[in-house]
């Protein structure tokens, strides 16, 4: 009788590539493939509003302009990459936003300066992250219904903080960011701080074991439960992250603006989701990447700012967003099944 010898397998389980023929590397390769259409994408978009508006377009100052959007909206779609990753969801960065944006600029914080501002907005950042992360990971509840509570319980705070008037902020130091005498070799702060948060966060996400954590979760929280993960911990961690990139976001906006406001942030829930998708990260989660996502901020900022210069009203901006979101999920599915 012939005996069934089964294929050798590495160490994770799958089959081992046979002696002198390479092990595939069909994710890296998949992961390639996809930055370089999402640049692609960005340039095809450059080169549009190089040829619809030359001058307008490619002025240093509204590329500028570009960048600084992308950034308030773009830090918090950094700490959404590792939520969505991780298989979760947070429908309350917009509320958060707003309410540290409220809670930061208020009279009694503002007397203590450029300091108290960005501490105020950073814990109110993290305590709502708190609350998310300890009703998801130890209350058992839902991350829809948990965030879609927050997002709820935050627009309603900030609007009873504000009583539903501007805040104007008039701390020196905070307005000064703003301008240009305070940019670094041309590049507004802002910027340096998106920059700075994208890549703290793909060092986070690549090179530690929390990323490895956050990946193996979101892939398989049984297996990584049994593999000695903290999931609870990890996910308590993972709200907590997101958090705080509202609260960065936050000060980002009140310098930006100049002012807090209830309404700040609104929208950026789907906005930052949308850019997590089209980057790669999967809904399911147990896949993400932090580039992928700063490319589809990038590519939805330029997409507004050409809409804005071509006079095209925003409905049709949404539509186009719309698309984009429909074709990105499309794409996500045919990978999957290919996988």
């Amino acid at each position: 009788m012939t005996q069934h010898v089964s294929p050798p397998r590495d160490g994770t389980g799958r089959t081992a590539a046979p002696a002198g023929r390479p092990a595939r590397r069909s994710l890296p390769v998949r992961a390639d493939v996809r930055t370089l259409t999402l640049l692609g994408v960005l340039a095809v978009l450059v080169l549009i509003g190089g040829l619809t508006r030359p001058h307008e377009f490619l002025d240093t100052r509204n590329l500028q302009l570009v960048l600084t959007q992308a950034s308030v909206i773009g830090v918090v779609t950094v700490g959404m990459t590792f939520v969505i990753t991780s298989g979760g969801i947070d429908l309350s960065v917009g509320a958060i936003v707003a309410l540290s944006s409220v809670w930061a600029t208020t009279v009694a914080t503002q007397s203590h300066g450029l300091a108290g501002i960005l501490l105020a907005a950073t814990l109110v950042g993290l305590g709502c992250g708190l609350v998310n992360g300890v009703l998801i990971a130890y209350g058992g509840v839902v991350p829809f219904i948990a965030t879609l509570a927050m997002l709820a319980s935050a627009r309603g705070l900030a609007l009873q903080i504000t009583d539903g008037r501007t805040q104007v902020v008039t701390v020196r130091g905070v307005l000064d960011l703003g301008e240009r005498e305070t940019y670094v070799l041309g590049v507004p702060p802002l910027i340096l701080v998106f920059a700075a948060v994208a890549v703290a966060g793909w060092l986070l996400f690549h090179r530690t074991t929390f990323g490895r954590r956050t990946i193996a979760v979101g892939g398989n929280p049984e297996a990584a439960r049994l593999a000695g993960i903290d999931v609870r911990r990890q996910r308590l961690y993972l709200y907590l992250l997101s958090g705080l990139c509202c609260g960065i976001a936050a000060f980002l906006l009140i310098v930006l603006a100049g002012s807090g406001q209830n309404t700040n942030g609104n929208l950026y829930e789907l906005d930052a989701i949308a850019a997590v998708i089209i980057g790669g990260t999967l809904l399911s989660g147990g896949r993400g990447t932090v580039t992928g996502s700063v490319l589809g901020v990038l590519i939805f900022t330029t997409i507004t700012n050409l809409f804005a210069l071509n006079n095209l009203q925003t409905d049709v901006q949404q539509i186009a967003k719309g698309a984009i979101i429909v074709a990105a999920v499309l794409v996500q599915r045919r990978t999957a099944s290919t996988a």
